[in-house]
């Protein structure tokens, strides 16, 4: 058997180390185009703002450990001009000579991953304007930002871009990031990044939104970035982070199916359209592990796990690819935004129903030194309850709960199943009821209809279209404190403290449904049910005024 594996980091240098482990025997060849075949690509933004310092910390493995440890024929600085399928042979050349070689191969498998998209656009060819995809683009923006760079704008405001903010406000940079949509981190649903985004103001770091980069050229203070709103950013340095296209040439010239968006078409046991011929990682198009739908997902998880699966089905073990469940995170001033599933914009395109429930708890018992605020929100489904998708944002412990979450996915548990879960605790750990139990707890609630709920656009929605006569307008009560009350909240509430409920039921209309509503839902739920008791047509207001903040952080 002869292998040849085109591209390293993770999807390709995990398949040739499970490869060498399945066999011994195997001719195994590893092209990667670039000096290093197997670098922490998550970890460039962080050595460009110094929080890791020593480059070297960056390197995974080196070409040398790979021949030595795995006797793999690793073959850096090496280009795979083009594939001959029909004589199954890839022609190679030298970046360094020049010359050029055939391999013939048995399998083939493609990683050679995706590549930062850059726009036409004037100016992009300006020194100083980057892209960073690996250490040799890292090396020369860190190089200009040794130089003295004063001012920075980031064009994009995706997982990369906003790491490197965070990066460059700690080398004490003044920071701009321009992003076209009305949000930051596009794959999350847009009110679960109101806090991240007034994290990053709070740091110095200015957002520009709903605005997109025109042209860049040169000014007397290095470069101006010209935007579509008239703005003009002057800088020293711009790095273009709008997302990435497949590396899918080869695959294309070779005559390989590919999706609408250039990925790669792969199936379950990640083969292409030649069945002698595997993808994996950034370049591939997959499945929805949730909808089923086409996809394309570059995470460096489901990148190692297909390269382990690709080498499997080329040494004969039947593994396969279960799909890509988008499981992420980002972290940036201590604060961390982590989703996994269905976002709520993805059902709604999918014209998927849903429920949603959003809590806001501390990451450990409230008494103990440390807590941690943390907003949740779960996706479900109205009828089985089953989990769709998950989004967390806060402090320490949101990691723990999406990943749970994702297990819970991952496993098709329902919300029923999140009431049950047994989870660790231990004050400084979680609470007795942890954040994934309360979740189950509201969403299970609402389904049984011992909670019934009501979402904020749901509520908006039926006070902007019911008639003022009809009666059908929703009466929004507000049972916190009145020094609560004060400090803010929604226009046309009435404050009704829920320790004075059932001695004012005769101040509450009859006629009309009413709408409860607290900080975070609790004393809301408990409003709930005194009121429906009494006989009231009542809805909880979901996570509160805290979650009414969310969607209206002005």
């Amino acid at each position: 058997m002869k292998l040849i594996i085109v591209g390293g980091v993770a999807g390709g240098a995990s398949a040739a180390a499970r490869a060498r482990r399945l066999s011994e025997d195997a001719e195994i060849l590893v092209i990667e185009r670039g000096p290093d075949v197997s670098f922490a690509n998550c970890g460039l933004p962080y050595h460009i703002g110094e929080m890791i310092p020593d480059r070297n910390k960056l390197l995974v493995v080196t070409p040398e450990r790979l021949r030595e440890r795995f006797r793999l024929d690793v073959r850096v600085r090496t280009q795979v001009e083009s594939i001959d399928r029909a004589n199954h042979t890839v022609t190679l050349r030298n970046l360094l000579t020049g010359i050029t070689s055939q391999e013939h191969y048995d399998k083939l498998i493609l990683a050679p991953g995706a590549a930062p998209l850059r726009p036409e656009m004037p100016g992009l060819d300006l020194p100083n304007v980057f892209t960073l995809r690996n250490l040799q683009d890292m090396d020369r923006i860190k190089q200009a930002i040794d130089a003295g760079t004063k001012q920075v704008v980031l064009v994009g405001a995706g997982f990369i871009g906003l790491e490197l903010a965070e990066n460059m406000v700690h080398r004490g940079i003044q920071t701009t990031v321009i992003e076209r949509n009305p949000q930051i981190l596009t794959p999350f649903d847009p009110e679960m990044t109101t806090p991240l985004a007034a994290t990053l103001r709070q740091h110095g770091v200015q957002l520009k939104l709903n605005d997109s980069t025109r042209a860049i050229r040169t000014g007397p203070d290095g470069l101006i970035v010209e935007l579509a709103s008239g703005e003009s950013l002057p800088a020293q340095v711009v790095i273009l982070g709008i997302g990435v296209r497949p590396e899918n040439k080869l695959a294309v010239d070779a005559g390989l199916e590919t999706g609408p968006r250039g990925g790669i078409r792969v199936n379950d046991r990640l083969q292409t359209s030649d069945p002698d011929i595997y993808a994996v990682g950034d370049v591939i198009e997959t499945v929805d592990f949730n909808s089923q739908e086409r996809t394309q997902v570059p995470l460096a998880g489901p990148a190692n796990r297909q390269g382990r699966i690709a080498a499997d089905q080329v040494f004969g073990r039947d593994t396969r690819y279960r799909g890509t469940q988008g499981t992420a995170i980002v972290g940036f001033f201590g604060k961390i935004g982590a989703m996994t599933g269905s976002s709520e914009k993805t059902l709604k395109r999918l014209n998927r129903p849903y429920l949603k429930a959003y809590i806001h708890p501390a990451h450990h018992a409230s008494y103990y030194p440390g807590a941690e605020g943390m907003t949740l929100k779960l996706l479900y489904d109205p009828d089985t309850g089953k989990i769709l998708g998950a989004q967390g944002v806060g402090g320490a412990g949101v990691d723990k709960r999406i990943d749970v979450l994702a297990m819970a996915i991952q496993a098709g548990m329902t919300v029923y199943q999140l009431e049950e879960s047994e989870l660790c605790y231990a004050p400084q750990f979680g609470s007795a009821k942890d954040p994934i139990n309360m979740l189950g707890f509201v969403a299970a609630g609402r389904l049984r209809g011992e909670h019934p709920q009501i979402n904020w656009e749901e509520l908006a929605a039926a006070r902007d279209s019911a008639p003022a006569a009809s009666g059908l307008v929703p009466w929004v009560v507000d049972v916190r404190t009145p020094l609560e009350y004060a400090k803010g909240h929604i226009p046309d509430a009435v404050n009704l403290p829920v320790d004075e409920l059932r001695q004012r039921l005769h101040e509450l209309p009859r006629d009309r449904p009413i709408v409860a509503y607290c900080q975070v839902g609790q004393r809301g739920y408990l409003a709930t049910r005194v009121l429906t008791q009494a006989g009231f047509s009542v809805n909880n207001l979901s996570g509160g005024y805290q979650t009414y903040l969310l969607h209206h952080p002005t």
